[in-house]
This record gives structure tokens, C-alpha cells and sequence, in this order.
């Protein structure tokens, strides 16, 4: 019997072939999208996940801004671990790691640069998820000046040598020897915490390399902390604890916990170990996904249900000639489950193709395989669940039809199939308004962050960094500084040149901060953080910065004073009104007095995602880059890449030991857009599938109505119809449903958008013609497709539909 019915359902389809072909795209199309989407849900989910990662708490500060406590930065002091242990029994475990960044390894002549990693206690191997090919855990960082090695980076320095025991040139503010203790297995990409190497914590103490409070003390919070709780802990009660707990040397601060498994997606703390994720991008992609799968499901139980009139007939002989209607029941599942196969498999493939495309577009490396099994599992069980489902509907409503009306062509439809039939397009046309919507929104707002003025012009500047690879500094010596900037003053295609510790678009570990200020007027203020940066005098013309008052600092043979520029922002906070006024005015900062010389425009340093805070520019001698304003006009002849071999060359000439990058500070400044523009394509390609898979949907509705009134239409054609009155005829509840949607989906779209744009400091504003936009889209996409039809109905031969009759 099974074999008959798998044969019927195979025959059916086969000569279908426009049914099967618009199902089997649809659910094809669903499927690939949803298995996509979910294919980066569960990699974002899957950060930092591994055996007892449940128990691992990251700690962090609070500051007081305005006497209130508010999440201040990620990393922590030196003290805050072991402090932590001794006052708390549910710590198990701590450790701490110091973030180093663009580290160089010389080995034999070879030298391998731009690598990151960390120091480290011992106990990471028991908090963190690492471990080892190669040594002990307990010894490998027990010794000052022990480095363990990934293994991919063991293999570029060594090659095929064996790494253990051998020495190591590490350059990294200067050149230390370093001992392989250990090899690590390479770190998965789905962390927070990405290291190719690891060094002993205990070499902080005496080496050079690593200044920062290398003693146990309170002074200077650098280091990420993580603590391993018992499994027994309640976490609620115990970060309230820590945030009750007072330490004496931190008046202002305070400790505070979150999961490790919640860093990537929902931390966004300065000094983070590297740009976390979005949770909202993530739900928003999840319910994409979902609507997409669902509205591929309503396709098919809409065309099924509009082939079932067509098949009436041939239910009714089937049921006069003894067919059971378990056995129809049965019969219609298996066509369901052989076209919803049919697709699954053509969705895989399709996934299987794309994949490499898609990794490469969102910048993961999402694989299928066994590996990964277990998160399939649940998503085969959803495509699966709702195979059946949709699959049920129609099977229901075709073998509930009785033989005599079905054999007699008088099939007529309920009332509760139309009352569903016209929920469920209503559904579709809901959910493709709201992707509109949120398409136009998402659009709109990232090409709002990109055209803002931030406040500088950082086109055609170029940042020049580089390392000494050999001798005792880790940055040019301060003569070759001041050859090069004499030097490259030289060049026709170059305007301006100036020293900065960083510049807009630069992350918070290039910056300075601390708490404590004297205001000009006396008052002391040392419950917030502030930002603040060395640059020279040079600095404000090649950057473009506007001054409201005063001026920049003057050149000083030292290359330092005791002079400083604050920004708007600044000055308000310290409460006086008119800028001028601050000129000349002196604060206490570090124990020193500096004189305020001028007051900039605001500017937006870490763009418009958040908002603008208060900084302090210094005169000083950091020589970390070395910016350089090009001339665009003579740039536009000679051309970009010859102006860059021209520097590179004095660059080397200058300090041949040296590596030389650059970075184009405005590439650099939209960097940070770049998950938004990719989460913004993402929604818009995904939105377009979900449109096609509705309008497919709309398709067989249309299809499933002209048939039911293939004989109203033949009768008002023959009593005088127009063309037109048929059009009109039918369309028009097809445009009420659209309108009603449209009435729902306003609302909806609204929070939901309204609630996304919270998380930017500077938003685009939500305008009345986005809703009206979305609306009139989707009733165009409604009567392109119905209309078609509804043009073939409406010119068809009347006495072809009622000579049944």
C-alpha cells in the first residue's frame, strides 16, 4: 500500500510541475535561510561555551558618575583576584591576564610580527578553556619568562624543529629571551579572549617590557579577571556581595561580575579584550529566520488547500471506489513529506554552496559536519515538527470532502477555512511589512552614522606605526622621530605631519584614563573616569579640529609641557559656561598642575554609536603614530600607492631595523560600522527571500479564490462584466487584507525599530514615510502577483466555466 501511495505522489508531482516547482522552491529557499541564519545564531551563542563555563564569572569595575554606580571598564587591578579569593569561599579559582597586542618573535633571522596574547597565571588551565599538546599544566607558567606557543604559531617560527625548551626573541617595548615551556591547541575563533601565546604572570615582575603595576597594588586597573565559582553558587546572591564588598584604596569603585558566556553578546565595556557581538542583531536575525521557515510552511498549506479543489474529483472516486479516509490522510502526508524531502535536500545542497560565501560575508567560519551535529539536532527537529504540521491541513481538507458533492463539482468552502485562509495571508502580509520596515530603518540608520561630521576630517591621513626589531626600544628613537617628520615635511603630497598617542576611531586601549581632577574653581571631583591622550602641537591642523577658544600648545624644544586642550564637553562639566573663560585656567591631574591653552569642538572619538565624552588632550612625547595629511589634489596624479612606496622608503632609509604599517584613519574610522553594515545587507537579502516565499504564498491563494469563483466570474461576464469590474472584484479583498495588515504592522515595526535605535547614543529618526513606504511596497508586491491571474480569470471564455453546469 505504501509503495502505491509513494508511486501516486511521485506521478502527481511529477506532472504538477509548476505546484511542485513553486513549493519545492519555496521550502527549498526557507529551509537554506533558516539553516544559515541559525548556523551563525548557535556560533555567536556557542562563545566561551565549554565544560564548566557555567561557573565562570568574568569581574569588572563600577564607577560612581553622579554618586550612582555604573558599569565602568573590563579590566580590573592587579589586586582584584587575589583579593577577591581571600574574601570570598565560593572562589574556587582566579586568574589574570595581561592583553598584549602587535607582539614580533625573532628565531634564526626570522621574524614573525602582529601577533597577541597575554600574560598569565598558572591557573588558567583551570578557569579558562585551554590546554595543551605539549608540557605540564602545572610547571608550564610557574617560571618568569616562560611563553607557551599555538600550535599554528609554533609552526611558523620553528617549522618542523621541536619548540619545547628553545629560547625566543620576544620584541615587545624592547627584546627579552623567552623559554617554550609549553604548546597550546589553537584557540577556537568563538571566544573573547583570542591569544596565539601565553607568558608566565610572574614575569611582569622584573621584566622591562611590561611596566604596568607589576607589583600588588591598587594603582592601575590592566588586567582581566576571571574567577571559577563552586557549581553550588547562587550567582545572584553572590554578585551582590561582590558589589557590597568595600575596598579601602577604591572609594569610588567598585567590583562587579558577569557570566563569561554573556561577554560576547551583551558586554560593550570600554577596554574590552576585542569588539564584542550584538544580542539584538542576533535576535533580530533568529526571528528573521523563523518567519521565513513559517511563511515558507503557509505557502504550501495555501497551495495545497487550492489544489485540493482541483482534486475533489479524484478524492471522490478514490472514496466511491472504497478508499478509508485514513487512507487519503496517509496518501496526502506522504506527497507532503516526499515534496518537504525533496526540499530539505535541495535546501542542504544549497547551504553546502553558499556557506563558503556566507562565511566570507559575515567574516565567521560557520562549518556543517559531525562536529557540529548536536546543534543540528534541534534544528532538524523544528524543520521537521513543522513538515508535519503543514503537511496535516491540508490532508485534513482533502479527505473531508464527501464523494456525491465533490463528484457533482459543488465543493464549496467552509467558514472557518476561509476565516484561516485569510488569517494566514493577512500573517504573511504582516510579517512582510514589518521586514520592511526594519529593512528601510536599519538602512537608514547606518548611512545616518556614516554621513554625521564627527568633528575632524580624517580623510586622506594616514597613521605610520611601526617596532625596532632590534635594540633596546620597542618605537623609534626620538631623533629618528624628528629626522622623519623633518624628512617627510619634504615631499610635494604632503601637508601636515604630527605625533599622536591615537586618534578618532582608535579603541580605549590606546587611550589614558584615570579619576581625580581639581576644577579651576577648587572643586574636586573623583567619582568619574576620564579619557584623555598625548599629541603635538601639529596635531589639531592635520586632524582639522575647530577651536572655540584659545589655541593649541606651543612647540617646546622638550616636546612636552605642562599645557592641555579639553574639548566642549569638558568645559561643561566642569560648569563653566563660556569656554573662554577656561582659557589659562588651571587643574590638578596626577599630582600636577596643567594650564588649559584651549578648548576644541566636540568630536565624535568613538563615533556615533556612543555618545561624546569629556577629554583632555596633552602636550606630550608618545610616539606611538606618526600622522601624516596628504594632498588629495596632487594624490589624484601621482597616485596613492606611489605615495606610499615614497614613504615607506625614507621610513626604512631613516630606520632600517624597523617594521613600517600604516592605517587610513577614515578606513579605520568606519571599521566600526562594519558589523552594522553587514547585519544591515544580511536583513535587506533576507527580507527579499522572505518576500519571494510570500509572494509565492499570495500566488497559490489567488490561485486557491479564482477557482472557487471561476463560475461567479463566468456569470458577471456574461450579465455584462467589464475587464475591469473583475479586476476589481477580485483584488479588492486581497487589498483589505494588506490595508488590515498594514494597520497591525505599524505599531509592531514601531517598537520593535524604536527599540533597536536605543542602542546608538545618535539615531535617525523614526519619520511617518517609512511605515507609508513599507505599506504601498507591499501592496504593490501584493497586486503584481495577484493581478496576473486575475487578468487570465478575468479574460477567460465564460462558457468554459459554466457549461459544467
Amino acid at each position: 500500500m505504501y509503495r502505491l501511495f509513494l508511486k501516486i505522489a511521485t506521478r502527481y508531482l511529477i506532472k504538477n510541475k509548476l505546484y511542485s516547482f513553486i513549493n519545492i522552491f519555496g521550502l527549498a529557499v526557507g529551509v537554506a535561510s533558516f539553516i544559515l541564519i541559525m548556523l551563525y545564531v548557535n556560533y555567536e551563542y556557542s562563545y566561551d561555551t565549554f565544560e564548566g563555563s557555567e561557573n565562570v564569572q568574568r569581574v569588572y569595575m563600577d564607577y560612581t558618575e553622579d554618586g550612582v554606580f555604573v558599569p565602568g571598564d573590563a579590566q580590573t587591578y592587579n589586586l582584584s583576584g587575589p583579593t577577591l579569593e581571600a574574601a570570598f569561599p565560593e572562589i574556587q579559582e582566579f586568574v589574570r591576564l595581561a592583553h598584549m597586542d602587535n607582539v614580533t618573535f625573532k628565531f634564526n633571522n626570522k621574524s614573525i610580527r602582529g601577533e597577541r596574547g597575554a600574560l598569565a597565571d598558572a591557573s588558567i588551565f583551570e578557569v579558562l578553556d585551554y590546554e595543551l599538546t605539549e608540557g605540564d599544566e602545572n610547571t608550564v607558567l610557574k617560571e618568569p619568562y616562560s611563553i607557551l606557543l599555538t600550535a599554528s604559531l609554533a609552526q611558523k617560527i620553528f617549522g618542523d624543529e621541536e619548540p619545547i625548551g628553545k629560547s625566543l626573541s620576544v620584541v615587545y617595548r624592547g627584546e627579552t629571551l623567552f623559554k617554550v615551556s609549553g604548546i597550546l591547541k589553537d584557540i577556537g575563533k568563538n571566544t573573547h579572549m583570542k591569544n596565539d601565546f601565553l607568558m608566565s604572570f610572574n614575569t611582569a615582575l622584573t621584566w622591562e617590557g611590561y611596566p604596568d603595576n607589576p607589583e600588588q597594588n591598587w594603582t592601575g586597573n590592566n588586567l582581566f579577571t576571571y574567577i571559577k565559582l563552586d557549581e553550588n553558587t547562587n550567582v545572584d546572591i553572590f554578585k551582590q556581595k561582590v558589589m557590597d564588598f568595600k575596598v579601602d584604596a577604591l572609594p569610588f569603585e567598585r567590583h562587579n561580575i558577569e557570566p563569561l558566556e554573556d561577554i560576547h553578546l551583551y558586554s560593550d565595556k570600554p577596554y574590552e579584550a576585542e569588539a564584542n557581538g550584538s544580542a539584538s542583531r542576533v535576535r533580530f536575525l533568529l526571528a528573521i529566520a523563523l518567519i521565513i521557515i513559517i511563511l515558507s510552511w503557509l505557502n504550501y498549506i495555501n497551495l495545497s488547500t487550492a489544489k485540493s479543489l482541483e482534486r475533489a474529483k479524484e478524492t471522490g472516486i478514490r472514496k466511491v471506489a472504497g478508499a478509508q479516509k485514513p487512507q487519503i490522510i496517509l496518501q496526502s502526508l506522504l506527497e507532503s513529506l516526499l515534496l518537504n524531502g525533496t526540499a530539505i535536500v535541495i535546501a542542504l545542497a544549497i547551504v553546502l554552496i553558499v556557506l563558503p560565501v556566507f562565511n566570507n560575508y559575515i567574516g565567521k567560519e560557520l562549518t556543517v559536519g559531525l562536529s557540529n551535529l548536536k546543534d543540528f539536532l534541534p534544528m532538524i527537529g523544528f524543520i521537521l515538527f513543522g513538515t508535519l504540521v503543514s503537511g496535516i491541513y491540508p490532508a485534513f481538507v482533502l479527505s473531508n470532502y464527501t464523494p456525491a458533492k465533490a463528484l457533482k463539482g459543488k465543493i464549496s468552502t467552509s467558514g472557518s477555512g476561509v476565516v484561516i485562509r485569510k488569517a494566514l495571508i493577512t500573517g504573511q502580509f504582516l510579517a512582510t511589512i514589518i521586514l520592511l520596515t526594519g529593512t528601510i530603518v536599519v538602512t537608514k540608520q547606518i548611512n545616518f552614522l556614516q554621513d554625521q561630521p564627527i568633528g575632524a576630517n580624517l580623510d586622506q591621513v594616514v597613521a605610520l606605526n611601526g617596532k625596532i626589531i632590534s635594540g633596546s626600544q620597542d618605537s623609534l628613537a626620538n631623533t629618528d622621530f624628528e629626522i622623519l617628520e623633518r624628512e617627510l615635511k619634504k615631499l610635494p603630497f604632503v601637508k601636515g605631519v604630527a605625533l599622536a598617542q591615537t586618534y578618532p576611531g582608535g579603541d580605549y586601549n590606546n587611550l589614558n584614563s584615570g579619576v581625580g581632577i581639581t576644577f579651576p574653581d577648587g572643586t574636586r571631583d573623583d567619582k568619574r573616569i576620564w579619557y584623555n591622550y598625548a599629541v603635538q602641537p601639529d596635531y589639531f591642523e592635520v586632524m582639522e579640529m575647530e577651536f572655540v577658544a584659545g589655541s593649541p600648545f606651543r612647540k617646546t624644544s622638550e616636546g612636552y609641557s605642562n599645557s592641555i586642550v579639553m574639548n566642549e564637553r569638558f568645559i561643561k562639566h566642569m560648569g563653566i559656561g563660556n569656554a573662554k573663560k577656561a582659557v589659562d585656567k588651571i587643574v590638578k591631574m596626577g599630582g600636577e598642575d596643567w594650564i588649559i591653552k584651549g578648548v576644541i569642538k566636540d568630536y565624535h572619538h568613538f563615533g556615533l554609536k556612543t555618545g561624546i565624552e569629556p577629554f583632555i588632550l596633552r602636550h606630550a612625547t608618545q610616539r606611538s603614530n606618526l600622522l601624516v595629511k596628504l594632498d588629495q589634489k596632487i594624490l589624484s596624479t601621482m597616485g596613492m600607492t606611489t605615495a606610499l612606496s615614497q614613504i615607506g622608503n625614507i621610513w626604512k632609509e631613516i630606520a632600517p631595523e624597523s617594521t613600517f604599517d600604516y592605517t587610513f584613519l577614515d578606513q579605520n574610522f568606519e571599521a566600526q560600522y562594519n558589523e552594522d553594515k553587514a547585519f544591515g545587507s544580511a536583513f535587506q537579502i533576507f527580507t527579499i527571500l522572505a518576500i519571494l516565499i510570500a509572494s509565492m504564498g499570495l500566488f497559490g491563494l489567488t490561485s486557491y479564490t479564482i477557482l472557487q469563483r471561476k463560475k461567479e466570474i463566468g456569470i458577471r461576464k456574461v450579465n455584462g462584466a467589464t475587464i475591469a469590474q473583475i479586476l476589481s472584484l477580485l483584488n479588492k479583498d486581497f487589498v483589505q487584507w494588506v490595508g488590515l495588515a498594514f494597520l497591525i504592522a505599524i505599531p509592531i515595526s514601531w517598537y520593535i525599530m524604536h527599540s533597536w535605535l536605543q542602542g546608538f547614543a545618535y539615531k535617525t529618526a523614526m519619520s511617518w514615510w517609512i511605515f507609508a513606504l513599507a505599506g504601498i511596497t507591499a501592496l504593490f508586491i501584493a497586486l503584481l502577483t495577484v493581478s496576473w491571474q486575475s487578468f487570465r480569470a478575468a479574460m477567460a471564455n465564460p462558457v468554459e466555466a459554466l457549461k459544467e453546469e
